[in-house]
């Protein structure tokens, strides 16, 4: 797009901006002189105060905004005041956006007479892909008119330009320009990534990069000259507004104060580099720009005093304000989910057996036609194959392309998209098509995901659900059989479920998606069809539609004899998934001495029930088909021993996979590596000993 600049900026808006760029110079200078106090790590904005205070005199309260951690000059100028920015910058109780559990800057808001502001972290460029899934869902949202707005809304994504090129910033760059989407990303190009000039870091700044992208349109602005900007990010605004399509701006700016507080100018930038930034003061710019104007100098000189006093009575209260309570730690890690008890009928009178992916696709289907607001999305999934198991057959086809459909490989996308589209009260269920491929979108479910209702306080639970695939039977070799569960335990803020029979999976689901929190559903694929010898058992009737089994309610599949239990001959087996199929074949060899719990889901984690049975029988083996050591499995048995010590008759044990680096594709290679029942037996046999 060609910016021509035709349009007069009021005298209004320059003295407006110059206000704020005088309260933002007038906070840095205050911090910087109370570094004993503002002990927590802060960046400013001082050298991009203009094109962010531009950008935000655009938005609206329909509009959607993710400023980075720089970016407090557009906190100012959507209507925070500097008490609400500092009560986050000495992590108080009373801070806004995290309730002091984020850094300075680093917003999220719901506020209804202001743009709103998804969570936002400190992983540079991570925020475009949950900040394009907020376009994304807006689109969604529009066009099948779920709800209407005064006006279109738009969504600003705020960046560096060194962190355009991490390959998440492609990915959303991608998608956005693939599907029209109506974000305007504003990349502030400063010329340093911390330490590392444009000259290390890059071929070329933001707007050559995106050139390739087709259907993304860009412009160039002078990001440090006011009037420049405001004339810039009005047409842009304007433009997506109205034609609701992707643009970037690249805004060329400069870098008046530290890095952050911590990673100081002085360590790293020389006397003339700092000289030729502070030049092109934006806030010295505007005043000379307001003085040739035939402003009154002494306005300004009173603009700027007023701004200091105004900063100083806002710290002196932000310093009194009281600190987070410590019981308060806990809080919005998860939030309330309403499904607590098992309801609904589980076995339908006449009803048939169903396999495990059948149970999947009903329950989805069931779902979307029952919620407007559920959409399906990822590799393969459309209506061509539903699947590479078939596991979303018929649902393209039904619902059509606007509400499941195919991406292309990005499992950054696919996963971090739901945070947006969470955020704007979207319900997505996203699938990653191997377990083994759920290491590209990691970033986003540890960075983005688990974390935003955490360090959102409460503002940003992400609502999703996200489908994985997982497990090795058959020959599926090292990227195709992995089990993952254990990485995925470790990630605090999400929940898990690994079912193992079609009831529970459909159960489960529904829960899933009733539930405001991010849930990974795995679903092991030797069981979807009962291919594998001894799973027949996962074929179940299939439950009714309103059918819901809550999550953390583990399961007795196989009762001991009380008799044995009582002589103190009995065994406790602890699984899930795949291994619910082992122990129940081991468990036929010892008439009445194993016990069998299916866990169902992993978080969280019916531990009250395994502790009660392991203080019953003394004896307990848990069982995974992942590798062992280092694993949930183990983590797990720690905790069994730590709670039931004085019960125990013998050290609990875990039994899982060989320690190799992946599943061998040999199915001889496979069979070894893998548990079995047969390798169950002999375990089982040893510990029956004591």
């Amino acid at each position: 797009m060609e910016n021509t600049l035709h349009e007069k900026v009021s005298q209004d808006i320059l003295l407006k901006a110059y206000t704020h760029m005088m309260l933002a110079k007038a906070m840095a200078d205050i911090y910087e002189e109370n570094r004993n106090v503002c002990k927590y790590v802060h960046s400013t904005s001082r050298g991009h105060e203009a094109i962010q205070l531009a950008t935000a005199y655009q938005l609206k309260k329909e509009d959607w905004v993710s400023p980075y951690y720089r970016d407090e000059s557009i906190l100012l100028g959507i209507g925070f005041e500097p008490y609400q920015l500092m009560l986050q910058l000495l992590a108080k109780a009373e801070d806004p956006f995290s309730g002091g559990r984020s850094y300075y800057s680093h917003p999220s808001s719901r506020d209804e007479k202001m743009p709103k502001i998804i969570h936002q972290s400190s992983a540079t460029g991570m925020q475009t892909i949950p900040t394009t899934g907020v376009a994304q869902g807006i689109k969604y949202i529009q066009d099948f008119n779920l709800q209407n707005f005064e006006n279109n809304p738009v969504v600003v994504c705020s960046l560096g330009d060194n962190s355009v090129t991490e390959g998440e910033v492609s990915e959303a760059l991608q998608f956005a320009a693939l599907h029209q989407l109506p974000i305007i990303f504003l990349v502030q190009d400063n010329e340093w990534g911390i330490s590392v000039t444009k000259e290390e870091a890059r071929t070329c700044d933001a707007y050559d990069f995106v050139a390739g992208f087709t259907g993304l349109s860009r412009m160039r602005v002078d990001g440090t000259d006011f009037a420049e900007s405001f004339e810039v990010m009005k047409k842009a605004v304007d433009f997506v507004r109205t034609e609701r399509k992707p643009l970037v701006v690249c805004a060329k700016t400069v870098l008046i104060g530290h890095h952050t507080s911590g990673v100081r100018r002085e360590f790293y930038r020389d006397d003339e580099d700092l000289e030729k930034h502070r030049a092109k003061d934006p806030g010295e710019i505007l005043r000379k720009q307001l003085l040739e104007t035939g402003v009154d100098e002494e306005l300004l000189k009173q603009i700027t005093k007023k701004a200091r006093l105004e900063v100083e009575e806002a710290f002196d209260r932000a310093q009194k304000a009281e600190d987070p309570k410590p019981e308060t730690v806990m809080q919005h890690i998860f939030a309330p989910t309403p499904i607590t008890e098992e309801v609904g009928t589980r076995e339908p009178a006449g009803g048939e057996k169903i396999v495990m992916v059948d149970a999947a696709i009903h329950a989805i289907q069931e779902l979307m036609w029952k919620h407007p607001e559920a959409l399906l999305y990822g590799q393969d999934v459309g209506e061509r194959i539903g699947g590479v198991f078939r596991e979303t057959v018929t649902l393209g086809k039904k619902f059509g392309s606007k509400r499941v459909f195919n991406t292309a490989i990005q499992e950054a996308y696919i996963i971090g998209s739901t945070a947006g589209m969470s955020a704007v009260g979207l319900k997505p269920i996203v699938e990653v098509q191997f377990a083994d491929y759920i290491y590209p979108g990691i970033n986003q479910l540890i960075t983005e995901i688990s974390k935003s209702n955490y360090l959102s306080n409460g503002k940003f639970p992400v609502s999703n659900i996200i489908r994985v695939p997982i497990g090795a039977y058959g020959g599926g070799g090292p990227y195709h059989s992995g089990s993952v569960e254990s990485i995925l335990a470790n990630i605090k803020g999400i929940k898990i479920a690994y079912p193992s029979n079609a009831a529970d999976f459909k159960g489960l689901l529904k829960a899933a998606y009733y539930d405001p929190n991010p849930v990974i559903m795995l679903e092991h694929k030797g069981l979807y069809w009962s291919k594998v010898p001894g799973t027949e058992d996962a074929k179940t009737i299939e439950p009714a539609e309103d059918y819901v089994l809550p999550f953390g309610k583990g399961k007795v599949i196989i009762e001991a004899d009380k008799g044995e239990t009582s002589k103190g001959r009995t065994l406790l087996v602890v699984t899930y998934g795949m291994g619910v199929y082992w122990a129940k074949e081991a468990a036929k060899n010892f008439n009445g001495r194993i016990e069998v719990i299916d866990l169902r889901t992993l978080i969280p984690l019916d531990e009250e029930l395994v502790f009660e049975r392991v203080k019953a029988h003394g004896k307990c083996i848990v069982l995974t088909e992942e590798q062992i050591n280092n694993s949930f499995a183990e983590a797990f048995a720690h905790r069994i021993s730590k709670n039931c010590f004085k019960y125990l008759d013998a050290p609990v044990e875990t039994m899982g996979s060989l320690n190799t680096p992946a599943v061998p594709i040999n199915l001889i290679l496979e069979k070894e590596m893998l548990p079995n029942a047969e390798k169950l037996t002999k375990k089982i046999e040893e510990m029956l000993q004591y």
